[in-house]
Formats: C-alpha cells, sequence, structure tokens
C-alpha cells in the first residue's frame, strides 16, 4: 500500500472503454463552440481564401453548419459597422481572425485584437466597428442558428466617452457575455 493513499488502481485505467466518452462529432457546450471558433481561426486554410472586402457593405459568408448551429466568416473594411442589434434566441462566440474591432454596448466599450473572442448569451445586444485603419475579420458562431438580428436605435447605447471597459470578475459575472483568449 501506498503510504499516502489507499487507492490503488489495478491495470490501466484507458483500457476499459465504457468510462470514456466518446469524441463529438458536434460541439454542444460554450466550451466546444468556443474551441470550434478557435481551431478554425487557427487554420487559415479553412477561411482566407475565400474573405472578400466590399467598401459599400459587410462582407459575409457562411463557412460551416452543424445541428442547430451555424459558422459565418466576415470582413470590416475601416469605418464599417454592424449597428446596434440583438441576436434573437441565439448565443454566439465571436473570434477576431485579424485586424482589430471594436464592441459597444451599453456597459462600455472594448478593442477586441486578432485572436480575442467574446461569448454571449441570447439577448445580447452590441455594436461591432472597425475603428482602425486596416481591414479586419471575424468568425461568428451562432446556437442556435441566427434567425434574426433585431436592430436597435442608437440612443439605446449610452456614451462610454470612448474608454475602453475594465474588465474584471465583477463586470463578467453581471454581464451575459464573457471574454475567452485565444
Amino acid at each position: 500500500m501506498n503510504s499516502d493513499s489507499d487507492l490503488q488502481i489495478a491495470g490501466d485505467i484507458l483500457e476499459v472503454p465504457h468510462l470514456l466518452q466518446a469524441p463529438r462529432e458536434h460541439p454542444v457546450t460554450v466550451a466546444e463552440f468556443a474551441g470550434l471558433a478557435r481551431s478554425i481561426a487557427a487554420d487559415r486554410s479553412q477561411w482566407e481564401h475565400l474573405v472578400q472586402y466590399d467598401a459599400t457593405s459587410r462582407w459575409y459568408h457562411r463557412l460551416r453548419t452543424g445541428p442547430g448551429y451555424e459558422v459565418w466568416l466576415l470582413s470590416w473594411v475601416p469605418g464599417q459597422g454592424s449597428g446596434l442589434h440583438g441576436h434573437g434566441r441565439s448565443s454566439g462566440v465571436l473570434t477576431v481572425l485579424t485586424g482589430a474591432l471594436t464592441e459597444r454596448t451599453e456597459r462600455g466599450t472594448r478593442a477586441l485584437g486578432s485572436g480575442a473572442q467574446r461569448v454571449f448569451a441570447p439577448g445580447y445586444v452590441h455594436e461591432v466597428v472597425n475603428d482602425a485603419l486596416e481591414a479586419a475579420v471575424s468568425l461568428h458562431v451562432y446556437y442556435p442558428g441566427l434567425t434574426e438580428m433585431p436592430m436597435r436605435p442608437q440612443s439605446q447605447l449610452r456614451s462610454t466617452g470612448g474608454t475602453p471597459m475594465a474588465h474584471s470578475a465583477r463586470c463578467a459575472a453581471a454581464s451575459p457575455t464573457a471574454d475567452v483568449t485565444a
């Protein structure tokens, strides 16, 4: 017996297949959706050749669908923005692939650089803008798939004076979103 513990494992625990979960083909948890976005972001061959830039309107392309979810690729030339909007009953993961974007919410303004991720719940309202001098590309995963994107009046977004929001545990706990870094 081990003097530190009465527990001993006989044999190889990995040889007991009923104790192991089979790998999932599609994500089902928030962490798995964020992981899906990170894996797509890391493999530029999946998306880089598809990106187009349109000075007259935001360009977007549905990259992938799965059971109940969809993945969108968006490009943003300098000055383009989404307008203040919600996502209906969809949750989402926004990942900045290249460049930088600015997210504005009623809580303030947040700079999102390449690799930054935002995870949000149904009911979340924000505006995303490319305030930089160079184009940006982002990836958006929605579950369930996005069926509506209700636009909101800008008056619902209080002025933040352009000050970036401070990241704190209190803000993260009070908000239906979470920051995830790649």
